[in-house]
């Protein structure tokens, strides 16, 4: 015997949950279906799978090793059915993609209103978030693409390029750096930056560019975003990094601020479409990569 989709997807609901009876509203079904399934996958896989405490619901180590694999299994099985749907009429239907936030307020403006208008039947649910969970989310299926900047280690992940976006220094005015022309490499200190908190890749691409490292302490400034990273360079708490694109959008037009390239090789980070391997969208990702290229 093997399990069913719907044990797995019961024990997939039961990881996220930790609660049968909240599992079994997810799954739209009564509580004694979903027990009943979970034991009769226990009885296929001839172990236990879920520890049964009072309140609280916790995977065994069979239980934790059953999910991973059957998140994988639900998600082909999801693309097989998507992929069975829209056959024929690429990019159509749903498609769920994930950006990343130092992207996606410069990118999303110049490609959606082309990509609804060449792709009249694609409904696109976006969800905005950093890259390493934008990449579990495509390892576990609840997510179709992801656009994304390079480098970045990800196996079991593959991707189509859009275009390349280089990395700027940006300055309050009356700094050093602020002066005119390129910034020469070492005039850059460590003790001066003001980067974006950890799991914004572009910090580390940024940093990894001109070979120099996060800056230390307790007292170093972190900032949650790109146009909060901004107004901290205008106040004057620092200098930083901005992607070209985000400055051809006119973040950098506050009149505090000046950005510069730098004199040696840019800094420069890759955007790309991600996809997991395997993937039955992924000749859509591809798709939509070459029609966010051209726009």
């Amino acid at each position: 015997m093997l399990p069913t989709l719907r044990q797995l997807q019961y024990l997939k609901l039961l990881s996220e949950h930790g609660s049968f009876s909240r599992a079994a509203e997810a799954a739209h079904v009564s509580q004694p279906a979903l027990s009943s399934g979970v034991q009769e996958l226990e009885r296929v896989l001839g172990a236990p799978v879920v520890e049964r405490t009072r309140g609280n619901v916790q995977l065994t180590a069979v239980g934790a090793e059953a999910c991973r694999r059957a998140e994988d299994v639900l998600a082909r099985t999801e693309d097989l059915v998507e992929a069975a749907r829209n056959a024929g009429r690429p990019l159509s239907g749903r498609l769920r993609m994930g950006i990343i936030p130092t992207v996606a307020p410069f990118l999303l403006p110049a490609t959606l209103p082309g990509l609804k208008a060449d792709y009249p039947d694609l409904r696109l649910f976006i969800r905005e978030d950093l890259t390493p969970r934008l990449i579990a989310g495509l390892k576990a299926g609840q997510l179709d693409c992801a656009v994304i900047a390079l480098p970045y280690d990800a196996p079991g992940i593959e991707h189509a390029r859009i275009g390349d976006d280089e990395i700027l220094a940006v300055a309050p005015v009356g700094h050093p750096l602020a002066r005119p022309g390129d910034i020469e490499p070492g005039s850059l200190k460590s003790g001066d930056l003001i980067l974006l908190e950890d799991g914004h890749c572009l910090r580390d691409q940024a940093l990894a560019g001109i070979d120099m490292e996060a800056p230390r302490g307790e007292d170093v400034f972190a900032a949650t975003s790109l146009h909060t990273l901004v107004q901290m360079v205008s106040s004057g708490l620092g200098v930083s990094f901005l992607p070209a694109m985000a400055v051809r959008a006119g973040l950098a037009d506050d009149k505090g601020v000046v950005t510069r390239h730098f004199a040696a090789e840019a800094p420069r980070r890759e955007i790309v479409v991600a996809w997991r391997s395997g993937s039955s969208r992924a000749a859509e990702a591809r798709l939509l990569a070459e029609a966010m290229r051209l726009a």
